[in-house]
């Protein structure tokens, strides 16, 4: 599969974007509506001054400082990001942290409403809230914020920036840049150590090309090269052509270093590296057909105890992208970790989960969001080999607070002047590399493309429905004339508010990935139940290590009722079509989907059916109508902390 010329990418980069440029303001993406299409007016104009001077002051407490980032998803520009309402835990997980959503959330972590940090860890008021602060993350920003939090820290030495990966997946650019746009710009941004999940669905060639890029530390304890592919001498030409990289250990088989040791204003700090274990199920195989992945839970144990009997480090960390609950049970079962840093999950806690491991010591457990919404700080206080103290501090990025860097800002817009070629690919499959209409134009006037006015607001994250969700189910629908629609449920996809522009950026956000095929089968119900009964096991599994990490697969067209207390193949009942129709299980159905992992469709790209639903069904005010949200009915969940303002039917 062809891909991008990285040397000319990189000189219309502009590389280190010398010069400088405007500061844009955090709206400016929203342009108003022109006079020719006349809707509602944009909902929010963030107000000055909401923000503490001394909000972002924050001294370092001892001699090491960690900076966590994770799951920016290719955000680079600033986004609004609505939490969940609905966050179930199941199991040991119920009540706990992050299964805890609304003022629930807050009372646990001893915080008020209408203050910045409501805004950015919950639903509430969730409109009024982002007139007020105004967006979220934004790379500009977090540069601006990491240099501040390093500068209070007495220095960058003093200092290691971690992320926790699914950080080149996620946008148009990312997307069309195989995400080397994400690569540069964490350069910039100074990360210094990362792990990875959707990093791994561009080619091989391409992660390794990726990897060579970065500037930092590449892990993962858990990715092997598989047994057949040690042998195979094309897999040896691949790494040869990438200086070594995709095989750091051929005794082992580690394809990436498993951990990294920074030296750190006098003390020694192991990071061990944990990718995604469950990618080769939940993602194409096609795209890694050398590498395996695995909780590897065993090896893990017998990695710490090795760093500890031969490095002896003065802090053994997990930089990890497991999901939260996952990362609790690992820190219970895993000796010698004194922190963990998570990803997946998308979970914004502000405080860390403190768990005894089978040693009986704390191991701190945390995650930081997503989009780049939260920047997690641990300050470790070390002398004589020995932890005195660790501090932890979750802070919004609130992006009207912080100064966009201008080196940063001005990458970016170098970057989205880019121009749209030949050479672009977007699906696996070659008709569909490139879209004849989007060349010649740069990045940006495609991005910029408005299409309709938001009739609500758009979000994604929850574990049943988002409102985005239906528009995504209803643009399937109307392409393959189907009953149904399915559409995975990720956590990642930004939000859009009532009375804004959608921009095709908008849709890029919620679609951009690089299976993105749509299709159109024939089902029997019996076959639609099953499947709808398995994703909401992976979902609600009471064992954390059988949980995928992501939220139920969202259905247009149809609705049901689950009940997520009970067992595989009895949650869901009373399934039916919009119409009424009881699904039959000998019935046979059509369905529409897309993002298919074990086979190429051949129907259109997602974000291109999303675009042309948008724009067909745009009324004469330009406002795109909704006219039902897929709710599922929900069972027995009422007394559940990780659910409220629930706008379906609970039961």
């Amino acid at each position: 599969m062809p891909t991008i010329d990285r040397r000319t990418f990189m000189k219309l980069m502009g590389l280190s974007a010398a010069g400088g440029t405007a500061i844009l303001s955090a709206c400016s993406d929203k342009t108003p509506a022109p006079s020719s299409a006349p809707g509602p007016a944009a909902a929010v104009t963030p107000q000055a001054k909401i923000i503490a001077d001394d909000f972002y002051d924050l001294p370092l407490q001892g001699n090491v400082r960690i900076l966590h980032t994770t799951d920016f998803h290719g955000q680079l520009s600033p986004v609004y990001f609505r939490e969940p309402n609905v966050n179930l835990g199941v199991g040991d997980a119920f009540g706990r942290p992050p299964h805890l959503v609304g003022n629930k959330l807050l009372k646990a972590m001893n915080l008020t409403t209408d203050t910045p940090e409501s805004y950015a860890y919950t639903y509430l008021d969730f409109e009024k809230a982002a007139a007020k602060y105004g967006k979220t993350g934004g790379f500009p920003q977090m540069k601006t914020l990491l240099d501040r939090l390093r500068k209070q820290a007495g220095g960058r030495q003093n200092t290691v920036t971690i992320d926790g990966g699914d950080l080149w997946q996620g946008s148009g650019t990312s997307l069309w840049t195989r995400g080397v746009d994400m690569v540069e710009a964490s350069n910039i941004l100074g990360i210094d150590v990362m792990v990875g999940h959707w990093e791994f669905t561009y080619n091989e060639s391409e992660v390794l090309s990726n990897v060579a890029l970065f500037k930092g530390d590449f892990i993962g304890q858990n990715v092997r090269v598989k047994e057949d592919s040690l042998m195979d001498d094309k897999y040896t030409e691949l790494v040869d052509a990438n200086d070594g990289r995709g095989l750091y250990d051929e005794d082992v088989g580690y394809a990436f270093q498993p951990y990294v040791i920074k030296e750190i204003n006098g003390a020694r700090i192991c990071i061990v590296g944990q990718a995604f274990p469950r990618t080769g199920n939940a993602n194409p195989p096609e795209f890694f057909p050398d590498w395996s992945f695995g909780l590897r839970e065993d090896d893990m144990i017998e990695l710490v105890e090795m760093i500890r009997e031969e490095e002896k480090p003065d802090a053994i960390v997990l930089l990890s992208h497991n999901g939260m609950d996952v990362d609790i049970k690992m820190a219970e079962r895993v000796p010698g970790l004194n922190a963990v840093f998570g990803g997946h999950t998308h979970d914004g806690v502000p405080e860390p989960i403190k768990v005894k491991n089978v040693e009986g010591h704390d191991c701190w457990v945390t995650n930081a969001g997503s989009n780049g919404k939260f920047l997690g700080v641990m300050d470790f206080d070390i002398k004589d080999g020995k932890i005195n103290s660790m501090h932890y501090n979750m802070l919004p990025v609130i992006s009207d607070a912080l100064p966009a860097d201008k080196e940063m800002q001005a990458y970016i817009d170098q970057m989205r002047s880019t121009i749209y070629d030949e050479n672009i690919v977007e699906s696996r499959t070659e008709k569909m590399f490139y879209n004849k209409s989007r060349v010649g134009k740069s990045f940006a006037e495609i991005l910029d493309e408005k299409l309709a006015i938001a009739d609500r607001l758009l979000y994604r994250r929850g574990n049943f429905m988002g409102t985005w969700d239906q528009v995504l189910c209803n643009a399937l629908r109307e392409e393959y004339d189907a009953d149904v629609a399915m559409s995975a449920g990720v956590r990642w996809g930004t939000t859009t508010l009532k009375g804004d522009w959608i921009t095709m950026e908008d849709v890029m956000t919620q679609c951009s990935l690089t299976y993105g095929e749509t299709y159109v089968t024939e089902m029997t119900g019996h076959t639609l139940m099953n499947i709808l009964e398995q994703v909401a096991d992976n979902l609600f599994d009471p064992d954390p290590y059988l949980q995928s990490g992501g939220d139920m697969v969202r259905v247009g067209g149809m609705d049901y009722t689950i009940d997520p207390s009970k067992p595989l193949y009895e949650r869901i009942t009373d399934a039916r079509l919009d119409s009424g129709h009881l699904i039959e299980a000998e019935e046979t159905y059509r369905v529409a989907g897309w993002a298919q992992v074990n086979r190429t469709p051949e129907g259109r790209l997602m974000w291109d059916v999303v675009h042309d639903h948008i724009v067909k069904n745009r009324g004469k005010d330009n406002v795109l109508k909704i006219p039902k949200i897929n709710h599922p009915k929900l069972v027995g969940v009422k007394a559940n902390p990780g659910i409220a303002d629930y706008p379906g039917e609970l039961g």
